[in-house]
């Protein structure tokens, strides 16, 4: 039981408790919100993080101008049971400047300006299994994505198949080129088999992680 009543310390802050933001694949702490009863239950209902908007005195899904919506992945309290850490999967910056999250300092703002576009070619795989996850949740009609999803798992499964077979003929032909191709193909389909089995790249970077333990 979350205790919301017990942060009364100002008069905008009575009902609600500090929600902590931790990027799940990084651990980077991204920001700070707040959250109420209603808050906290529609984001567990939605998979995105809604806040409690003091300024705005209403609920705020962080993203619902900005499209930058934070993925769930895990919610847990502290040993009071008065603050949150929410771990998720951001798509995109998290702070209104542009920067990853709210604490990084004036040289980090003007490094990741500076940076912004190998930024985002070093973190696409991830961008790219936040998209297959949103094209799983809204099914857009005309999508290849949505057409794999509708097929099934056996369909999804033969096609990382056959991208594999694929990649490995090209790569015992040494056609370097030809097997990047092949290899992008593999990896975008296994994406999509991982969102259909209700798996994600978290899960197999921690099996890994286990086993060079």
């Amino acid at each position: 039981m979350i205790r919301f009543e017990e942060l009364d310390t100002a008069k905008d802050c009575t009902g609600l408790v500090p929600a902590i933001i931790q990027d799940d694949t990084t651990l980077s702490v991204l920001m700070l919100g707040y959250m109420d009863r209603e808050a906290l239950d529609k984001t567990q209902k939605e998979g995105r993080v809604t806040f409690y908007s003091r300024s705005r005195g209403r609920l705020w899904t962080k993203g619902e101008t900005s499209g930058n919506f934070l993925d769930v992945v895990s919610i847990s309290k502290d040993c009071d049971a008065d603050t949150l850490l929410v771990r998720v999967h951001p798509h995109g910056p998290v702070c209104h400047t542009g920067t990853t999250g709210c604490f990084a300092d004036e040289e980090t703002r003007k490094a990741v300006a500076a940076g912004a576009q190998e930024h985002r070619t070093e973190g696409f795989i991830r961008q790219l299994e936040q998209i297959i996850r949103q094209r799983h949740r809204d099914m857009p009609e005309g999508s290849y994505t949505s057409k794999l999803f509708n097929r099934g798992v056996p369909k999804i499964a033969q096609k990382v198949g056959e991208e594999a077979v694929e990649t490995v003929i090209e790569a015992v032909a040494q056609n370097r080129d030809a097997m990047i191709y092949e290899a992008s193909d593999l990896i975008y389909h296994l994406l999509v088999l991982l969102e259909a089995t209700g798996c994600s790249i978290s899960d197999i970077e921690k099996e890994l992680e286990r086993r060079h333990r």
